[in-house]
């Protein structure tokens, strides 16, 4: 075998450490920043993706609930935060909508973060208690046309995709009802069944109680009815052209290196299509909606142009 030139062999050496930046590990934990309160949908889904992306990346991820601002606690975060691979965070679109509604926007989702991965999206549908005396959507939505402003509903918080959802059914009806706020999911679903609100616009979180018998489902807001609600109509089945299906993934602070994006959406990725995770998202009637790195880019882009548009078609965004 012919001996390397003493150049080459120097090059050799040089080029080993690129290599190895190629297939970044994590060196400590990861904190996975779930900006909703523990309980909820999305801390259920986060938490399994969490111990099942520990087994892929050879190091914990630990949940941190970081709940309030519509689900923007996470983004500002990651803007404090280094790029380093050692936090991420769910981006729920809130993080669209709340810089939209600020004269003074504590971030900027189109230059402050790296996005990692699209994971996947909630499903969305429109609930009330089981002894209410509305059995269909029409009959809520009669009573609301029939008496303006009193009846309320709740959701996990103002600008979140579930109040508009909401506000954009009340349009399409002809109807004025009441918004009431919450932190989150759970909090929303436990005062409907305490009779502090009429009915919520909420993920499925509300499922194993429709299940159960302790709430009933008027109607879904995605393009097709869920397997497991395949008797409740759609919105676009009942005559109101709204569909509201919220893609959700991950980023993590800006300035990232290469390397890091790749181990990171790498590591996900995997944790994504694990049968465990799988199983968890069929729980809440979700499935992959998976985008790599560049493409999910692209994709916010569209997204944060989107959601300015939602806003100003239904009066919320400032002049």
């Amino acid at each position: 075998m012919p001996v390397l030139p003493r150049r080459a062999a120097l090059l050799g050496l040089l080029a080993t450490p690129a290599l190895a930046q190629a297939a970044w590990r994590p060196e400590r934990p990861i904190r996975l920043i779930v900006p909703w309160p523990p309980g909820g949908p999305a801390d259920t889904h986060f938490r399994v993706l969490a111990e099942v992306a520990t087994r892929h990346f050879g190091q914990a991820v630990v949940v941190e609930n970081r709940p309030g601002a519509t689900g923007t606690l996470g983004a500002t975060t990651l803007k404090e935060s280094r790029p380093d691979g050692s936090v991420v965070s769910q981006m729920p679109p809130g993080v669209f909508r709340v810089p939209l509604l600020s004269p003074r926007p504590a971030f900027d989702p189109m230059t402050d973060f790296t996005w990692i991965i699209q994971l996947t999206g909630s499903v969305f549908g429109t609930v009330v208690r089981a002894d209410s005396p509305w059995q269909t959507l029409e009959e809520l939505l009669a009573h609301a046309r029939a008496n303006p402003g009193r009846l309320n509903y709740g959701t996990l918080g103002i600008a979140s995709s579930q109040h508009l959802g909401m506000e954009r059914i009340a349009a399409q009806a002809g109807v004025t009802w009441t918004h009431v706020p919450y932190r989150g999911t759970a909090e929303t679903l436990t005062a409907l069944l305490a009779g502090q609100i009429d009915a919520a616009g909420e993920s499925s979180s509300w499922a194993p109680m429709v299940e159960e018998g302790r709430l009933r489902l008027l109607a879904t807001w995605g393009s097709a009815r869920p397997p497991r609600f395949a008797q409740v109509p759609t919105l676009m089945e009942l005559g109101i052209p709204v569909v509201a299906e919220a893609q959700y993934g991950l980023a993590a602070p800006r300035g990232m290196d290469p390397a890091i994006i790749q181990g990171l959406h790498d590591g996900f990725r995997a944790a994504l299509f694990d049968p465990a995770h799988l199983a968890a998202l069929e729980r809440f009637h979700q499935r992959p909606l998976y985008l790599n790195s560049a493409d999910y880019t692209a994709a916010v882009r569209v997204q944060f142009e989107t959601e300015r548009e939602a806003l100003r078609r239904i009066g919320m965004l400032p002049a």
